[in-house]
């Protein structure tokens, strides 16, 4: 056991140890060549002298080390000094998935979806290097102080090749693959259905299989249908229960065909969450995953109990061990997984081996039988069949009709001409009309041509002849002006509301019959109310490396408005957006302003200088400059390079009585620069900008002692 002090390779301190697995523990320690932390994973002694062992860590560095990603933990080093064997890692200040669950239960939706997506890009990564995880769960996901999520602990990973055929079940149970319990091939899309569990996990706050022992667990993701996350979570939106349950199918085949479009379907998910996107694979053309009932399941256990038992009691006090901590995890590390299998393990993975065939066996007679009629009945439809047929049915309940034309029909003819399209009709009132004899309609709403569903209502309102009385104009005015007018003149109003552009909410779009027409005391007048600008969806314009240019033209395309400022980024290059003002999915007006960060590529190096300097600068707002609410300044060097910024500064009032703004900062390292001031109006809409000089000799800069 190493501790505190003790120097590794002539390079590396040990700070402490951080956390302990089944084969390794983990220890913080101090690179001292390149002064940073580092966290040093150390085979265990009893392993050291295991060649399977001592072969198995040695591939996961080999594994891990060519990968190189922002959401992948980064392998630095990999030696072995005295019999210890050790990898050098990259140490991450935060704590896992699993802990984060723990201590919020359910995550929101577009927490969920971010999370995912950045654990998604990392495996993609390593599915791109025919790298293969075989353990994404909670706890071998890092969320950082900074809030970036990193893949982590490539302990069982294995180089996919031509002649891989089959692995070992060494991930953690609550989270393995139905091809990982039965021993069987794993590719690609056994990540997916492990990421889609933990997804499960995140939006419901519990996994979708429990038991008392790991085998049970295990037989499970076999056998049972796995109840939809929107039990538990009754919010979820249609494209992210449907997303989950394409993951976890338990015929890889049904599921996404590669994590490249599942990051497709998520990332769609966050612009448009409730719409049914998801293209599910049909079950017709597939064997459908049959469960197994309880006469079935006892005929099973009867006939195979010895060889089951037998197995069973063989491996289940080490797989408990293995597997027992996985709920306990505070830090990053602190779920290391086995290796290679010791030979005890390797003779009773032999037993379990036998075990299953001879389960698989009795399970194919039983299906046979059952498939002549022999033995058992149908089970119901799975949840996915279900909820596709009902959503089938409502599409075809709610395929959209034309409005047919019943002005100048009487109230009977309309209804009769209505009921043809399956549409139903409503008296609104009565009303003047210069245009339609007594007793016909004079208004329709919706008007002719309009599109609603089957079973839609169509209000009307009838002549009454012409008119004697000044309809009043209510145009323009508030909902409430606008009734109080037209009662006070004799007549009903009758609200409908719209969306508006130009006209404010609660605020009368249009009248009918028109202001100045004739009408008769105790006519319906219909006014048009603005509900506001109709509300778009805020896109995603953070994610897929999208360009300042096409970041604005989707969000132009949206609707909004867009402003943009820049900031450095260590590890997105220059010209690529790395924030947003408003999250994507939010519902705002359309109009609105969002302030895109584009990404000016890694900080530049600044020469010390003698001293540091402190930027004090206060600006007297322009001449004719009006309604300034905010200011937002960038200071430049003379290289043009950004030094320092300031967003949303107030605007205050000198003691002559001006408008004045204050930006002031500390440890800069130059003494001079050009500072580029934005003004900017209530809605942070761009009034102007006003660019000024500042030097030591401006009296801009002091040195700092």
């Amino acid at each position: 056991m190493l501790t505190e002090g003790m120097i590794i390779a002539d390079r590396y301190e040990i700070i402490g140890k951080v956390g302990a697995g089944g084969m390794s523990d983990v220890y913080k320690a101090k690179d001292l060549t390149l002064g940073r932390f580092v966290a040093i994973k150390v085979l265990k002694p009893e392993f050291s002298e295991d060649l399977n062992f001592v072969t198995k860590f040695r591939t996961e560095a080999q594994s891990a080390a060519g990968l190189e990603h922002p959401n992948i933990v980064n392998i630095y080093d990999v030696g072995s000094e005295k019999g210890m064997h050790y990898i050098v890692m990259e140490y991450i200040e935060g704590i896992t998935l699993k802990t984060y669950i723990e201590k919020k239960g359910q995550l929101s939706f577009k927490e969920a979806v971010s999370i995912a997506i950045q654990v998604g890009r990392g495996i993609e990564a390593a599915h791109n290097k025919n790298i293969i995880h075989r353990d994404i769960k909670p706890q071998n996901i890092i969320i950082s102080t900074e809030g970036k999520v990193k893949v982590t602990d490539f302990g069982i990973a294995k180089a996919a090749s031509a002649n891989t055929i089959s692995s070992d079940v060494m991930g953690s149970v609550h989270y393995s693959s139905p091809e990982q319990a039965r021993n069987g091939f794993v590719d690609g899309k056994s990540d997916i259905y492990s990421l889609g569990i933990v997804m499960y996990e995140m939006v419901a706050g519990r996994v979708p299989f429990d038991g008392d022992t790991t085998v049970a667990v295990a037989i499970q993701h076999l056998q049972e249908e796995m109840v939809p996350p929107s039990a538990y979570a009754p919010d979820i939106p249609i494209s992210m229960e449907k997303i989950i349950l394409k993951c976890t199918q338990k015929n890889s085949d049904r599921r996404y065909e590669s994590m490249t479009a599942l990051l497709s379907d998520l990332r769609k998910a966050l612009v448009s969450p409730n719409e049914d996107f998801v293209v599910m694979v049909s079950a017709a053309s597939q064997d459908k995953t049959r469960i197994i009932g309880a006469d079935d399941l006892k005929q099973i256990k009867q006939e195979a109990g010895s060889v089951y038992l037998k197995a069973d009691e063989a491996v289940h006090s080490h797989v408990e061990e293995k597997y027992e901590d996985e709920d306990d995890e505070d830090d990053e590390l602190d779920d290391e997984d086995d290796g290679e299998m010791n030979p005890k393990m390797e003779k009773a993975i032999t037993i379990m081996g036998i075990a299953a065939a001879v389960v698989i066996v009795i399970i194919i007679i039983v299906l046979v039988v059952n498939l002549f009629g022999g033995v058992g009945k149908r089970g119901n439809k799975d949840t996915e069949t279900q909820r596709t047929e009902t959503q089938t049915t409502e599409t075809q309940q709610s395929e959209k009709i034309k409005v047919p034309k019943v002005l100048g029909m009487t109230f009977d003819e309309a209804k009769a001409e209505l009921e043809k399209y399956g549409l139903k009709i409503e008296n609104k009132g009565e009303v003047s009309s210069d245009n339609y004899e007594e007793g016909e309609i004079a208004n329709q709403d919706p008007l002719e041509g309009n599109e609603v569903k089957e079973g839609d209502t169509i209000g009307v309102v009838i002549s009454n002849g012409k008119g004697s009385v000044d309809v009043p104009g209510v145009t323009g005015k508030s909902v409430d002006d606008a009734v109080e007018a037209l009662e006070d003149a004799g007549f009903k109003p009758n609200k409908t509301y719209s969306y508006s552009d130009t006209v404010k909410e609660d605020y009368v779009i249009s009248q009918t019959p028109s202001s100045g027409s004739k009408g008769k005391e105790g006519d319906t007048i219909t006014i048009e109310i603005s509900k506001g600008a109709q509300a778009v969806t805020v896109p995603d314009v953070t994610n897929n490396y999208k360009s300042e240019e096409q970041a604005k033209i989707e969000l132009s395309a949206a609707g909004l408005s867009v402003t943009t400022k820049s900031a450095y980024h260590d590890e997105i290059p220059a010209g690529i957006v790395i924030g947003q003002s408003i999250d994507a999915g939010k519902q705002v007006e359309k109009g609105t302003t969002i302030t895109i960060t584009v990404s000016q590529g890694p900080t530049p190096s600044q020469s010390v200088t003698a001293s540091t300097y402190k930027c004090n600068v206060t600006m007297k707002l322009p001449a004719g400059t009006t309604n300034v609410a905010a200011a937002s300044a960038v200071l430049y060097d003379a290289s043009g390079n950004a030094i320092a910024q300031w967003d949303g500064q107030s605007i205050t009032t000198d003691e002559s009585g001006n408008q004045i703004v204050k930006f002031s900062q500390g440890g800069l390292l130059v003494d001079s620069g050009k500072l580029v001031v934005t003004y900017l109006d209530a809605n942070g809409t761009k009034i102007n900008d006003q660019t000024v000089d500042v030097s030591v000799s401006s009296g801009a800069f002091t040195p700092e002692t």
